[in-house]
């Protein structure tokens, strides 16, 4: 087994040292970085060249308005009552939004700002929280702003909050829960005092996570949820359980007054056609693993046609509808599950009809260096569909496979309509089985409609990430009784916005990134997040660069 991972190690090597290609377009070059960093002691974050970083927070700010054990950006007041030391919340996506007016605060009549960047911080129930840097306030008395403070039990009730987007048309903020069948979508109102509002009994219960709306009002939201494990070879039942049956699914939520999510409205989930044959969740978790059609759907050059199918309608309870399962209803409706989906975007200037996400895969070297496997997903995917003027039909077809070099990935972000940028989260283990932390790659985006995205196809890295000595320490923690938060640093949060909150230059039209900022976080350990600037760019003339 250990010469089977030296041999996967070798090919991530091969796969980045023969050349540092460069992406060049709309006045944005990525020139790239030749290697990730390997897992040992605390390597500094390694950008392309020209790119800086420059900290906008850290796990230790203080919080203007403490609540409860929500006293720090990025860690609990807990210490005392745990064995090692205070949980870390794990702010994950970010969120950039300029408005035309002061949002306020805690403190009347304070001057907040016009500049703001959300959170949701990932920690489990019930005390995940909503957070807002104040960009344009240096006060750290008034810098960040909780959103969501406990309640009188002393908790929020949120756990894993983690995909975050803003709606021009009901003017209110949307974040995602990651907590299966316990997770969903929480509405937040920008004004201060936030009012916070779950959709259970509309957009359902799921594993959510990216979540995006069109320009039709339309709420698009991918699940992660991980399946079933199996034998890595089926004739081999003491063979590694390292690879999981597809299991998350894509959705959209078409709402019948797009002012007012909870006026009801239809979820639908996408389906896809191998051969004519819609594929669906199996009762078998290995031969859905193992299927044609799971091999088909990740072949490079294939295009396969995709619907939306209705999974729950809402139209004749609302406004008071229970909650549902939209894992479970989306699986007997008949939809197409998919490896742990865990983001997505429109296209700049697609007009909304070309949408990617991503699939984490089985973050696992075992799973991965079976080539069956590897040429179903295993190490993670990129997809790219195409839908037809009416939105309700299109095609689909695999833009990334990932391999060794490329894996595991989550956050995804256009710098412009031909780059895409895109997150990986290995995990620990993957992080120990390839001696890797993880990158953010850029990818050229070609085509249009139904052509080959993969048209002269080039990608370079663009954030090789290291690792704080916080997160160092936590991942030798890894495994032992009692410790409760993760590991090695992950880059989350990577978002690329001018913060326009109007429906005009909604994020996903190509006007949004017209003097766009570019956010990235760098997630457990002291998790920071951190502005990515060009290094001739003048904007910025305090805070520390990396």
């Amino acid at each position: 087994m250990k010469q089977l991972l030296v041999r996967f190690l070798s090919l991530v090597f091969v796969a980045t040292i023969y050349c540092i290609p460069a992406l060049t377009q709309d006045g944005i070059r990525i020139t790239g970085v030749p290697l990730a960093n390997q897992r040992s002691g605390h390597p500094d974050n390694v950008l392309s060249p020209g790119f800086a970083l420059v900290k906008i927070a850290e796990g230790t700010d203080k919080l203007e308005n403490p609540s409860g054990l929500i006293t720090n950006f990025g860690f609990l007041n807990d210490a005392s009552v745990q064995p090692f030391e205070a949980t870390h919340t794990e702010a994950d996506e970010n969120l950039y939004l300029v408005f035309d007016h002061n949002l306020g605060g805690p403190t009347q009549g304070y001057d907040y700002g016009r500049h703001y960047l959300f959170q949701g911080h990932e920690n489990g129930v019930p005390l995940a929280y909503v957070t807002r840097i104040n960009l344009d306030v240096t006060d750290p008395a008034h810098r960040i702003t909780l959103l969501t403070p406990v309640n009188a039990n002393g908790v929020t009730g949120f756990g894993s909050i983690d995909g975050s987007t803003w709606n021009p048309f009901t003017r209110t903020l949307l974040f995602t829960q990651e907590r299966g069948s316990g997770g969903g979508v929480i509405e937040i109102t920008p004004e201060w005092p936030s009012q916070v509002r779950t959709l259970d009994g509309f957009l359902g219960k799921g594993g959510y996570e990216g979540i995006h709306p069109d320009n039709r009002g339309n709420i698009f939201i991918v699940e992660d949820v991980g399946g079933t494990t199996v034998n890595i070879d089926p004739t081999n039942p003491n063979s590694p359980k390292a690879a999981r049956q597809p299991n998350s699914f894509v959705y959209r939520f078409v709402p019948k007054d797009i002012t007012d999510l909870t006026k009801d409205g239809i979820l639908q989930a996408l389906q896809v056609s191998i051969n004519g044959t819609p594929l669906v969740f199996g009762s078998n978790p290995s031969a859905d693993v193992f299927s044609d059609a799971q091999l088909q759907l990740h072949t490079l050059g294939s295009h396969w046609p995709v619907r939306w199918i209705n999974v729950h309608d809402s139209r004749a309870c609302a406004p008071a509808c229970a909650s549902f399962n939209a894992n479970a209803e989306a699986k007997t409706a008949g939809a197409t599950p998919f490896q742990r989906p865990e983001n997505g975007v429109f296209r700049p200037g697609s007009d909304f009809r070309t949408f990617f996400f991503d699939a984490t895969g089985d973050t696992n070297a075992l799973s991965g260096g079976v080539p069956a496997l590897a040429a179903r997903g295993a190490w993670g995917s990129i997809f790219r569909v195409d839908f037809s003027e009416s939105g309700n039909d299109g095609v689909i077809s695999i833009f990334v496979l990932g391999d060794a070099a490329h894996a595991s990935f989550d956050n995804l972000s256009f710098a412009d309509r031909h780059t895409l940028l895109a997150a990986e989260d290995r995990g620990d283990g993957l992080h120990a089985q390839l001696n890797l932390l993880d990158s953010v790659w850029a990818f050229r985006v070609e085509g249009d409609g139904d052509a080959d995205p993969r048209d002269d196809f080039t990608d370079a890295r663009f954030i090789a990430l290291g690792r704080d000595t916080v997160s160092e320490h936590d991942a030798a923690l890894i495994g032992t009784p009692g410790f409760q938060n993760d590991g090695d640093n992950e880059p989350t949060g990577l978002h690329i916005s001018d913060g326009a909150t109007s429906i005009q230059r909604l994020l996903g039209s190509k006007r949004n990134l017209e003097d766009a900022r570019w956010f990235v976080t760098q997630q457990h350990g002291n998790n920071q997040v951190w502005e990515i600037v060009r290094q001739n760019d003048d904007r910025h003339e305090h805070g520390d660069r990396d």
